[in-house]
């Protein structure tokens, strides 16, 4: 990525700065072993740190620079995200700063032919999608960081890794020289280009496409609504595409398409980037340049995540175009489930092989990415005469045809992942309605006193009863509540009622007023879901059993027997 800063935004002209400390570990005798080690303090290292200290692992976390990012860089944070940054204390500072959205429109020509809705349907805490520059979600993270203590170590670059069978050893230079640390356990987050990855020898496979976009970030008063708008083929930018994001502080993001052979050192230069920004607003609007870049797509990633004892996350494991926002969300999916994992596994109460399925549940995650973002690009950049008629053909009739509509991929944005086929879930005895299926991250629904279900969710393992009334919930279904939450994995029991009541020993009653959870969750009275800490639905039946949710949780966390 080649790119420029002007420096016209109000963040741009007050970059926080990170004080340097002296490591205790310069001039030891011998160097100091540390439960987790984390590299790379960009958004998703961050959220490894934070989310690792929440689960009670001490942290230390290593970053070669000492401020935030330059540019907007990931901007678009999808729903999933904005849930997982609640958990982890960080979602309200995004919402409130950032420009929440729902609502996308394409236009080819001069024309609007398709407009989509991300959360159709009410009753979600989150919007489909917050816009928020990359520097600002670093800010509030680095702040929650060091709420929750983690070791936050500025200036201190990795430059050799040694993994051996029980940990992983670090050189590390600092300002104030050279130093060692071991590291139970080391989780690699330090981007696309991943100095430690090329440490190690390893590589990513994929695909390099061959074009080139611009980015600008620009500041101008507009009365734009908070939606995306992508044209193909508009008057102002003939031949090729444009993307216009508005973000905050009176920033928007157009991306301009340019083809392979625009060269990126002159395409970012002020002289050229100006124009095509009047061509799109008009010679009338003002506006400011305060970030210019220019990139291509790759589609790729490593082979495995996870390599012994390190384990790869975010753009140091995969890379995806921008157009879909797939980057940064995925790796807060990454996140999300690995730290679990990797808090039973240190705790000693779940083997090593849980971590596998960090591998088997991410790998394929990334590739269903891959594969969307990639089609995203085919339709895009047309590599074809050919392709680029049917691409147009599609555009023509979306404006009056719902089928040519499905066909439209502007880029798909961000969903999460089920983990449909991982190893972790136990199958469906019994008929269920909706898309609450094993490997499903949970939905979300209202609950009384202005509480949402999915608030009361992660961290640790809940089973979801459903009930009309609380106190119809037999007496010895209730004592087997206790027996779960005194597991060596405990299980809180959360009775999601119709209508509120007496208490339940042993469980948190949550009232579900609107019935919206029941519907979602085709929750029927009786019906038991246990949830994994990072969300995900593990197993369901229609009615209590204790062995068989036991026998659900031994599974969810890599045992070969209940738990």
């Amino acid at each position: 990525m080649s790119e420029s800063r002007r420096g016209s935004s109000p963040h741009a002209n007050h970059r926080p700065r990170f004080a340097y400390r002296r490591p205790p570990e310069l001039g030891a005798a011998a160097p100091a072993r540390h439960p987790v080690v984390v590299v790379g303090a960009g958004p998703v290292g961050l959220a490894a740190a934070i989310d690792c200290r929440l689960k009670g692992l001490p942290v230390v976390l290593l970053d070669e620079d000492d401020t935030v990012s330059i540019g907007s860089r990931g901007l678009c944070y999808a729903k999933r995200s904005l849930e997982i940054l609640d958990r982890l204390g960080c979602g309200d500072p995004v919402c409130a700063k950032g420009v929440n959205w729902n609502v996308g429109r394409t236009f080819f020509h001069d024309r609007e032919v398709y407009r989509f809705d991300l959360v159709a349907e009410p009753d979600h805490k989150r919007p489909g999608m917050a816009n928020l520059q990359q520097y600002y979600i670093e800010e509030y993270e680095i702040g929650r960081a060091q709420t929750v203590g983690v070791d936050l170590r500025w200036k201190n670059r990795v430059i050799a890794i040694d993994p051996r069978a029980d940990h992983v050893r670090l050189d590390v230079e600092t300002p104030d020289g050279r130093y060692a640390i071991e590291a139970d356990w080391l989780i690699v987050a330090d981007g696309a280009r991943s100095p430690l990855r090329h440490l190690l020898g390893l590589d990513v496979e994929g695909k390099v496409f061959r074009d080139r976009f611009l980015i600008a970030d620009v500041v101008m008063a507009a009365d734009f609504p908070a939606e995306r708008w992508f044209w193909f083929d508009p008057p102002f930018h003939p031949g090729q595409s444009v993307l216009l994001h508005r973000q905050a502080d009176n920033v928007w993001r157009i991306d301009f398409q340019l083809g392979w052979d625009a060269d990126p050192d002159v395409e970012k230069q002020t002289e050229r980037v100006i124009p095509r920004i009047q061509a799109m607003l008009g010679k009338g609007r003002e506006f400011e340049i305060d970030w210019v870049s220019v990139y291509t797509f790759q589609c790729r990633r490593m082979a495995k995540f996870r390599h012994g004892r390190v384990l790869f996350a975010g753009d140091a494991a995969h890379q995806v175009s921008p157009f879909g926002a797939r980057g940064a969300n995925s790796g807060f999916q990454d996140v999300d489930n690995l730290a679990w994992k990797l808090q039973l596994v240190v705790a000693g109460r779940a083997p090593d092989r849980l971590l596998d399925t960090y591998d088997e549940e991410r790998v394929a995650a990334a590739d269903e990415n891959i594969l969307n973002s990639t089609r995203s690009t085919d339709f895009i950049t047309p590599k074809s005469g050919m392709s680029r008629t049917f691409r147009d053909a599609v555009l023509e009739l979306a404006e009056r045809h719902e089928f040519a509509r499905r066909l439209v991929n502007s880029g798909r944005l961000s969903v999460p992942t089920i983990y449909e086929d991982s190893s972790l879930n136990t199958r469906d005895g019994e008929t269920f309605a909706g898309a609450m299926v094993p490997g499903a991250p949970a939905a979300d629904a209202p609950l009384d006193r202005d509480r949402w279900l999915i608030d009361e969710l992660g961290g640790r393992f809940h089973l979801l009863v459903f009930a009309d009334d609380p106190g119809e919930i037999s007496r010895p279904v209730v004592d087997a509540f206790a027996v779960l939450a005194r597991l060596p994995i405990p299980v809180e029991t959360l009775v999601l009622a119709r209508r509120a009541g007496a208490a339940v020993a042993n469980a948190r009653v949550l009232v579900d007023a609107k019935g919206v959870a029941a519907e979602r969750y085709d929750g029927r009275g009786g019906t038991v879901y246990l949830i994994r800490p990072d969300q995900h639905v593990a197993a369901r039946w229609r009615r209590f059993d204790l062995a068989s949710i036991r026998a659900a949780l031994g599974r969810a966390t890599g045992h070969d027997a209940e738990v």
